[in-house]
Formats: structure tokens, sequence, C-alpha cells
């Protein structure tokens, strides 16, 4: 996952150094917002670039007395901050920036060289979209696309997806504002082209904010899965009954979760160790998310081990 994850933000970081320096320069000869306004997202694009490189490199510290299930949430934690990032200076600074020229108009010049840092920065930007897009689809393992980017749970990966469409889009609504402030001589179109590219990226960064909240307080797995968990662990003969499933991914591509059993009255201890490992290696085999799994036994076998088992909770550990 990481090096796929890296490349995709390598990427991202690359094309966004490029076109921010360009976009700044074209701002200050030509006097247009709406590139001022693109200029500063594309710099806070490449500074989210770095924090989630940090967030990677913390994630994958090993686990510490401390953190016994590792540091896989730090990926989160700056994921969030990225999405805060963007829609404060984003969202905000070019919200702002369009209100503040919409008072204030001023005539747009030499508005040439901004049709020529789009044209690049469209085609920076849709290179970087797509190498993110290959890494998702490897990812993603064969899924149709809306239904992986409704359940990957990897924020570099379509973080960086969600900034690039966002920056297509609103190089878009640049272009469109540039073209009428200048055709109909309406310096304000300018600055109303800005206030959406605004309102544009807080939008994504809400969408953005809302799923690192669900994997920072504790998001578990889908209801089909565990349904499809409980399915496999019925299919033992000892199994009477699964109560709950309890999981929560701790990092973009391991999960946690606990299966509680309930065995039928007189399943020997044997039987019940043998029908824990069959089920360990089913959903293993079936979800390699699913890193640490533990099965607990509700109805204990009827033996000395079991009484033992009845007393500890857990049967099996995996």
């Amino acid at each position: 996952m990481a090096a796929e994850s890296k490349l995709a933000i390598y990427g991202a970081i690359a094309a966004n150094v490029a076109i921010a320096a360009t976009k700044f320069t074209v701002a200050g000869i030509t006097g247009s917002s709406a590139m001022l306004s693109e200029g500063i997202h594309s710099a806070v694009d490449t500074f989210n670039g770095v924090l989630l490189l940090v967030g990677i490199r913390l994630s994958q510290r090993p686990a510490t007395a401390e953190h016994p299930f590792g540091h896989g949430k730090e990926l989160y934690f700056w994921s969030l901050i990225v999405a805060v990032l963007i829609f404060g200076l984003g969202g905000g600074v070019s919200f702002y920036e369009g209100i503040q020229h919409i008072r204030k108009p001023e005539p747009m010049r030499d508005p040439g060289w901004n049709y020529v840092v789009l044209g690049l920065a469209a085609l920076f930007e849709g290179a970087s979209f797509l190498v993110a897009l290959r890494q998702f689809r490897v990812q993603s393992r064969g899924a149709p696309f809306w239904r992986a980017l409704g359940q990957s749970k990897d924020p570099t990966t379509y973080t960086v997806l969600a900034e690039d469409s966002a920056a297509l889009a609103g190089l878009a609504v640049a272009a469109l504002g540039i073209y009428f402030s200048h055709r109909l001589g309406m310096p304000a179109l300018d600055g109303a082209a800005s206030v959406v590219i605004g309102l544009l990226l807080a939008g994504v960064a809400v969408l953005l904010i809302s799923q690192a909240r669900g994997l920072l307080i504790g998001e578990g797995i889908r209801p089909e899965t565990a349904r499809a968990i409980r399915a496999l662990a019925m299919e033992q003969p000892s199994v009477q009954d699964v109560g709950h499933v309890l999981s929560m991914y701790i990092g973009p591509d391991e999960v946690l979760a606990v299966v509680d059993l309930n065995f039928r009255e007189g399943t020997a201890t044997g039987e019940a160790a043998d029908a824990i490992a069959v089920i360990e290696q089913q959903v293993r085999g079936r979800f390699p998310m699913i890193r640490r799994l533990f099965i607990e036994a509700s109805e204990a076998p009827v033996d000395e081990d079991a009484a033992s088992a009845r007393t500890g909770g857990i049967v099996g550990v995996g």
C-alpha cells in the first residue's frame, strides 16, 4: 500500500510545485483574482502532499507498549489536518479573495497569459490525476470505481484523487471567469469565479473531514462483511449461533475484529478448537485486511479445558 500511495503523492507534489509558481507569477502580471486563488490552491495542495508523506512515515512505526496495535491511525490524523487546511487556506482564502475582487473590481491585464497557464496547469493536474487513479485502481483490485472509492480506507490515495479532481474543476471555473470577465468587460466575474473555487474546495474538504472523522473515532467493517463472517462461522456444525462481530480499522489495510461464537451443547474442546482454526483460516483468506482476529466463545465445550475457556473468555486468538 505505502509504495503505491507514495507514488501518487510524489506525482501530485511535483505537479503542484510547478503549477503554483507559474500561477502566482501570472496572477501578478495580469491581476486576475481567479488565478491568484488557483495559485493558493496549488500551494496548499503541495504542502498537503508533504503532510501525507509525514503521515505515511509515522504510521509505519512499529508497535510499542503504549501503542500495542501500532501507529496506523497516524495516517488518519494527518489526513484530517490536510482536509482542514484545504477548507481553511484553500477554500477560505479563495472565497475571501473573490469577495474582495467583487467589491473592488480591477480590469484584467494581458488575459492571454492566464489561458496559457490554465492550459499547462490542466496538463500537469491531469497527469497527476491519472497517476493517482491508476494507483487507486490497483488497490481496488478491479472493483467498480464508485464502490471502491466509498470503501477505501487509504486516505493518501483518495485525498490526492479529491484534490486533483477539485483542481481540474477549479481550472475550468477559473477559465470561464477569466473569459467572461474580459469578454463582457465585467471584472467582478473574475472575483465570482474565485468565490466558486473557494466553495468547491470547501465542499471537497468537508467530505474528506467526514471520512477522516469516521476512521479516527473507530469505524469498523461494512455490515455486509460482518454478515459474511457470520455465514462462514455458521458453516461449522459445532457452532450454534454467532453473536456480535466487533471491528475497527487500525490502519488503511489493517482491521481488528472480535467474533462471538456460541457452540452447541456438548461440543468437545478439540472440536471447538478445530472449528475456530477453520473459521480463522477462512476469514483471513477471504478478508486479508483482517490482520488481528479474536474469536470468543460464549458457550464453553464440556471438559476441563472448556471450563477454563469459560473463565477466560477467549478461546482462539489469531
